[in-house]
């Protein structure tokens, strides 16, 4: 038996990146998987058939834009009727770099939103459930970000931060909830240094830049600065801690942020 048979999974921006290998690792452990994102049907198509083919017994597509809360309040009641979330991924996230100067309040209401707020009301939403069943996990991704700052990162950082804190209060709240047999409801945050996804991009192109357009020279010089171990993580790494946290063997981890940096927040 796999150990999420009968549960629900609900990953947030998981038509790709972090969010796609995490729910290929629930779904390796026969979780039905609610496939989020703002994509093509092609696009959640081809992410959905990846997940079935890991081994989920069912996977659906949630459309919702994580700005937009009544959206969220629709998407929640969605998977609810389709019995879940008993685990909650909040990995939706975009980041803008830019100075403190040259920000505006556009960037800074859309980061906060997509970032904090979005995982605020999908947890609001969806601890109480969880609670009733004994079991549930939240597993946010926060970043480096949440627990260090970067220059010309204001929003994000902010937002990082803020998750952090929030799924510490939400950890609190809900320590109590379960048993330590049904594996009780935890929350927790991983957080990423420099890993190999879109996001990343346009940072590592104005590197690789500096080095005649040689990627593999401008990711070097980017995470000499900043990751002690010079490699990037790959998302099927995050994926696998997230699964070891949705295990009721993980009850008492709660209220922690696990770094995946390579020492960065070590120094």
């Amino acid at each position: 038996m796999k150990k999420l048979d009968g549960k629900t999974a609900l990953v947030t921006g998981s038509v790709q990146g972090i969010g796609l290998a995490i729910a290929e690792a629930l779904a390796g452990a026969g979780a039905r998987i609610a496939l989020h994102g703002l994509a093509t049907a092609e696009e959640a198509e081809t992410a959905a058939e990846q997940l079935r083919r890991a081994g989920s017994p069912e996977v659906r597509f949630f459309e919702a834009d994580m700005r937009d809360v009544p959206a969220i309040e629709r998407m929640m009641r969605d998977v609810a009727d389709w019995g879940g979330p008993d685990i909650l991924v909040n990995n939706a996230g975009i980041q803008k770099t830019v100075s403190l100067a040259e920000a505006d309040a556009a960037t800074w209401d859309a980061i906060l939103a997509v970032n904090l707020s979005g995982a605020f009301h999908t947890m609001r939403l969806a601890l109480p459930g969880m609670a009733s069943r004994d079991y549930g996990r939240v597993i946010n991704i926060a970043s480096v970000h949440g627990l260090v700052a970067s220059v010309n990162k204001a929003p994000y950082v902010a937002s990082k931060f803020g998750l952090v804190g929030m799924s510490k209060v939400a950890a609190l709240e809900y320590a109590d909830a379960g048993s330590k047999q049904a594996g009780g409801v935890t929350v927790n945050c991983i957080a990423p240094g420099w890993t190999e996804t879109a996001i990343i991009e346009p940072q590592v192109a104005a590197r690789a830049a500096q080095f005649g357009g040689d990627r593999e020279k401008g990711v070097a010089n980017l995470l000499a600065e900043k990751q002690p171990s010079r490699r990037l993580s790959d998302p099927a790494e995050i994926g696998s801690l997230a699964l070891w946290l949705c295990d009721p063997i993980a009850h008492n981890v709660t209220g922690t942020t696990i770094p995946v940096d390579g020492g960065w927040t070590a120094q």
